[in-house]
């Protein structure tokens, strides 16, 4: 049996490795991707591993390419990624890349720290060349207050010299008063808050001037530009100078020192101005051999990564295996897929071969009472609905996989909630589209999540939309409104603009149908009909519980095939089949009595079999089930469809109402008797000193065997028993009613698309002059923004969650366990996915 419709064979086997090959061979086995290993270290400590140096080595070159990595996305630099998937290197080339990555680091922190350092010199030089240019201000503005302009041009080329206060200090009393100052530069938002200290704690004997420097300035260590002021603070004696100083320090401002003559100051703005350009200078150079580097570096940090990753791997992965001292060689237990046993062997092979080991791998196969994990193979089409089975539980070991039921099913019923060839169409073209283009949207690795789900499930919207346009059909459903492509089947006296202003017409099949039906799908007079929304409720009702019916039945019958499979004949006969009678007895006459109703009533008929003499099949199946006799409704009228309907009926109750005792004490006794007779067979053997190994003894229970009869509970089978009939019992019923979400899903799907075109859509084209197209492109535009965020995707959201409870829940608690856990090989492909997440 293929693995899509049951997991692959799976086997435990025991694998012997020589430690020289150990590595070559795991890493052949991880590009293989088809084992998985057990770790036979579980309670020991993972810094006690043999190969935990090792893994902090990977650890150490993880944490360099992670810094490299940063560093090339600040400069901005593209990372090229080729695609490739280098095999994972020796463990001899481990120490190259180790030294490479060493000294990649050592480089370009050398080079980082050099053009801080540098940064750093260029922000003091700038300062100090603004304070220069300001303070130079300050003092012209005060020379020319204190001198005088008449007196500045008197003196000439002599101003060079003079001091703030000129060559008089002023005296007040028998001392000279002399003013110092300090210039400096602090940032902008600090300045208010600068300037209310220094009055607060020099109680105002200070004098501060400030200017703005206009141009932003870059931090040298985060790299951001910021706003700052030059100030200059007048004041005397050494206290208020200390105190000045303090507050500077307080509030990081930076200090320099500033010559009080205008020629000492011209001169050191000359030297400030070459140390600056000598400084572009280097900085230019300096940048330049980072950026080539970062490119160098650029170019394989891709293939790095997969690199070290795959060596960590790797280790990780002897970490879990056993070390024999004694024969000098690693032993392992793995998982490995039956079918794969060839492949799995070429690659042992190659690793042997790639090692230079004489010795080659032995792998034995174990016989144990694990669970295998369960593995089914999936490719890019099948993957989507895999993942749709597997979020509701992994499938217990060889169980029957719903994953291929699912591929038709699913898109099959949400199709009929989601019922428009419009809608549909839309859908399928999205789907397309990414279908068509999915490599190249692969590529672009887009981190939205909404996407990546979409993105993910483009084969399943695919089929949906596939799907929806073939109900679209049938309902004849296209933006609620309909096509006539073969002609209507009714004679409707309406004129086309009446049929254009949708003019609603009482539809009566006695007098307007032809008697010829239409040909595919509904008849499209029903769209513009006054009584559509009572035929489509009844047409859409039946078909709901039928569909229900139906995949109710093929989910019992799937477990059927789970039971002949595991060879459980006791639950064929004890659960099987009281169940499928009991669901065919009810439900199945249900469906029949509805397809008897559409083929034996007609408007057309007259008598017993006309449209009034029809009875509710709500009404009989109620009556039935409570064995009520049904009241006649008239003289031609008969209460019943057919000649013996009420014994038929009484019956099948009967019978179905005995599958419940059935289906609760069969199985449950049958199990005591066996474990009696079991336990006289174990008493005999003792008696006469037989081994019990000698002898198989197996006994079938609700789990698939118990292991002695000491383990055998009566109360809690029988526990067991009760709640599974009456999950079944009452799951019946309720999941019957559960698949109503289908008409009425489709029935609300149909409405508010109808009322967007009669709300919106209408206004657009009820204007006949000529402003009726350019309100006709605003108007499509709102109602086909509307129709996609609301019908499409809002009503297909709600189409699909509703079709996943119904798989989950009604179809597969049928025949399926999900207790099973998935099949998690060692493979470096799944590994480069998860970094990509990460």
């Amino acid at each position: 049996m293929g693995s899509l419709f049951r997991s692959e064979e799976m086997a435990l086997y025991q694998l012997f490795l020589q430690s020289e090959a150990a590595y070559a061979t795991v890493s052949e086995l991880g590009e293989l991707g088809l084992v998985q290993f057990e770790d036979l270290n579980p309670n020991v400590n993972a810094f006690q591993r043999k190969f935990v140096n090792e893994v902090r080595r990977c650890d150490e070159m993880e944490r360099k390419l992670r810094f490299l990595e940063k560093e090339i996305k600040k400069a901005e630099i593209p990372m090229l990624d080729t695609g490739d998937n280098p095999e994972a290197p020796a463990p001899r080339e481990m120490i190259d890349l180790e030294a490479s990555f060493e000294k990649l680091e050592k480089e370009l922190r050398e080079v980082n720290d050099n053009a801080e350092t540098l940064k750093k010199n260029y922000l003091d030089l700038t300062e100090l060349k603004h304070i220069l240019r300001k303070t130079q201000t300050f003092f012209d503005e005060v020379e020319d207050k204190y001198y005088g302009s008449s007196q500045m041009a008197e003196t000439g080329t002599e101003d060079e010299h003079v001091t703030l206060l000129g060559d008089e200090p002023l005296r007040t009393g028998a001392q000279a008063l002399k003013l110092g100052f300090v210039a400096g530069v602090i940032l902008r938002e600090r300045m208010p808050a600068f300037e209310r200290m220094l009055w607060r704690a020099c109680r105002g004997n200070v004098f501060l001037r400030q200017a703005e420097i206009e141009t932003p300035l870059e931090d040298p260590v985060t790299g951001d530009y910021v706003y700052k002021t030059v100030f200059i603070i007048f004041f005397q004696g050494d206290q208020l100078k200390s105190r000045v100083k303090k507050i500077c320090e307080g509030f990081r401002a930076s200090l320099y020192p500033c010559p009080e003559t205008p020629a000492d100051r011209r001169e050191m703005a000359i030297g400030v101005m070459t140390r600056i350009e000598d400084l572009n200078t280097v900085l230019s150079q300096t940048q330049d051999h980072r950026q080539r580097v970062l490119v160098a570096a650029a170019k394989n940090i891709k293939s790095w990564f997969i690199k070290v990753r795959k060596i960590k791997a790797i280790y990780h992965t002897l970490n879990m295996f056993n070390l024999d001292l004694t024969q000098k060689c690693l032993i392992a237990e793995c998982w490995i897929p039956v079918a794969d046993l060839e492949t799995i062997h070429l690659a042992l092979r190659r690793g042997t071969e790639r090692s230079g080991s004489s010795l080659p791998p032995i792998l034995n196969r174990m016989d144990v009472k694990k669970v295998p994990p369960t593995y089914n193979r999936t490719n890019k089409f099948t993957n989507g609905f895999q993942n749709l089975v597997d979020s509701y539980g992994v499938a217990t070991y060889r169980e029957v996989n719903p994953a291929p039921f699912t591929i038709i099913t699913f898109p099959f019923l949400f199709a009929v909630m989601f019922g428009d060839l419009g809608h549909g169409v839309l859908m399928t073209i999205f789907a397309a589209w990414m279908v068509i283009r999915e490599r190249v949207l692969a590529a672009k690795k887009i981190e939205s999540e909404i996407w990546n789900i979409f993105f993910g499930g483009r084969y399943i919207i695919l089929l949906m939309g596939l799907f929806s346009m073939y109900t679209g059909l049938i309902y004849n459903d296209t933006f609620s409104k309909s096509i006539n492509i073969f002609g209507s089947s009714f004679y409707v006296n309406l004129s086309v603009p009446e049929i254009m202003a949708e003019k609603e017409h009482m539809l009566d099949p006695k007098n307007s149908y032809t008697g010829t039906p239409y040909p595919f799908g509904l008849d499209p007079v029903w769209m513009i009909s006054d009584n559509k929304i009572t035929f489509f409720n009844a047409y859409k009702m039946k078909i709901s519980i039928i569909i229900g019916v139906i995949h109710m039945l093929f989910g019992v019958i799937l477990g059927l095939w789970n039971h002949s499979y595991f060879k459980r004949a006791m639950n064929i006969y004890c659960e099987f089949i009281p169940q499928i009678i009991f669901l065919v007895f009810l439900f199945g006459y249900l469906c029949l009595m509805v397809f008897h109703k559409w083929v034996s009533y007609s408007a057309q008929f007259t008598g017993r079999f006309s449209e009034a003499c029809a009875p509710s099949i709500l009404i009989t199946f109620i009556n039935m089930v409570l064995m009520k006799s049904a009241e006649t409704t008239g003289n031609e009228c008969e209460s019943m469809m057919f000649a013996g309907q009420e014994g038929i009926q009484k019956f099948l109750v009967i019978i179905a109402l005995l599958c419940v005792p059935w289906m609760l004490l069969a199985k449950p006794f049958l199990l005591r008797s066996q474990n009696k007779k079991r336990v006289a067979l174990l008493t005999n053997l003792d008696h006469n000193g037989i081994d019990h190994e000698d002898h198989e003894i197996s006994s079938e229970t609700h789990g698939g065997g118990h292991g002695g009869a000491e383990e055998f509970d009566f109360t809690e089978v029988m526990i067991h028993q009760g709640i599974h009939t009456i999950e079944y019992v009452l799951g019946s019923v309720s999941h019957t009613a559960s698949y109503l979400r289908l008409w009425a899903l489709s029935l609300a799907h149909a409405q508010l698309s109808e009322v967007l075109w009669s709300m919106v859509m209408r206004i657009g084209l009820s204007a006949t002059d000529w402003t009726g197209g350019i309100m006709l492109w605003v108007i499509f535009t709102a109602w086909a923004a509307l129709t996609v965020s609301i019908l499409v995707v809002m009503e297909g959201l709600s189409a699909f969650l509703h079709t996943l409870r119904l798989h989950w829940v009604e179809f597969q608690s049928k025949f399926y366990e999900g207790a099973g856990y998935i099949f998690t090989p060692f493979s470096f492909d799944k590994l480069a996915e998860s970094s990509e997440a990460e």
